[in-house]
């Protein structure tokens, strides 16, 4: 894991196509390993399982990883269930829903991508398709050119059956082309979309493109300043603590922050036009009353600010968590 941190980390980094780009890349390696070496497709009546598991069930895998790799599911999750009261408003359930949505675009890109390589590629579309018990698809793939294929269309994608090799190579560079169609129109449709919902997310951008370009590289380098002093603080209170308790003598006194102030910067961050703040953390430090007294609350409101706009959405973004 250690030696794939200097990859996932700049993953991370790079909200932009190119971050896409790199997981799509790394999952497509993945689908011709997969395929080259542990598919196989059993030429029988399990065909149609066999492929569209080899499908369907990595992709499925995949998504749940996407999700449990983002630190914006948890930033979601956590706590909710002691939230339930919220739930039940209209207003908190529709930006619940927002939120999960943008968590979920992201998290669809990794298996995706499994999906049109695996099209591209035509191995497991060829296998689950010829032992497909559809009366029509098999009207439509058979004819007089394909003597056998009615009784025998399960074993076309093995080798060594009595089957002709001209025959299945036939009958299986249709399936495969049907297949590449298919994947194809599954990357055209998934870029379109793409490019409209980032278009749209910029067209009602409430900030210029040098702002927003500023905002980006100040989340990015809070986040990293934040992790660091963390990081430290951590070691230096777990150090205070282990010495106090060997060397039994009383802890020296050192300031944290109260459970109140984790959960406010916990929340989601809502940008408004005559905002100045660049993220949930600037915010609080701004308009906390008394950041010396642990004590005093803060004057900001304690409830997730779920509703911020797409063109914004990496103030929020989660990084992949090791």
């Amino acid at each position: 894991m250690d030696k794939l941190k200097p990859l996932l980390s700049f993953t991370q980094k790079q909200q932009t196509n190119l971050g896409f780009g790199l997981i799509a890349l790394i999952t497509a390696g993945s689908e011709h390993i997969f395929s080259v070496f542990a598919f196989k497709c059993p030429c029988n009546d399990w065909n149609f399982v066999y492929g569209n598991v080899c499908l369907l069930v990595p992709a499925l895998a995949l998504l749940i990883l996407s999700y449990m790799l983002s630190n914006k599911t948890w930033k979601l999750f956590t706590g909710l269930c002691l939230r339930k009261s919220k739930l039940c408003r209209l207003n908190y359930a529709i930006g619940f829903l927002c939120v999960f949505l943008q968590i979920t675009t992201t998290a669809m890109v990794a298996p995706l991508s499994w999906i049109a390589v695996a099209l591209l590629r035509g191995v497991y579309f060829e296998c689950s398709m010829t032992g497909a018990n559809i009366t029509l698809f098999r009207r439509h793939l058979c004819n007089d050119k394909f003597p056998r294929c009615r009784t025998e269309l399960e074993k076309f994608p093995c080798d060594g059956t009595t089957i002709p090799q001209s025959e299945r190579v036939a009958l299986l560079s249709i399936i495969r082309a049907e297949s590449q169609v298919l994947g194809w129109i599954l990357i055209g449709s998934v870029m379109t979309f793409t490019f409209l919902l980032t278009c749209m997310a910029r067209c009602y951008s409430p900030i210029s493109y040098m702002q927003l370009k500023f905002w980006r590289m100040y989340t990015q380098k809070e986040s990293e300043f934040l992790d660091s002093y963390t990081a430290q603080h951590a070691e230096n209170l777990a150090k205070r603590n282990i010495t106090s308790f060997f060397d039994l003598i009383k802890p020296i006194p050192m300031n944290s922050p109260p459970r109140q102030a984790w959960e406010k910067i916990s929340s989601f961050y809502k940008f408004r036009s005559m905002d100045k703040y660049y993220s949930i953390l600037h915010k609080y430090v701004c308009t906390c009353e008394d950041l010396e007294n642990p004590a005093v609350r803060p004057s900001m409101r304690s409830e997730n600010d779920f509703s911020n706009p797409a063109a914004l959405a990496f103030v929020d973004e989660g990084k992949l968590v090791l």
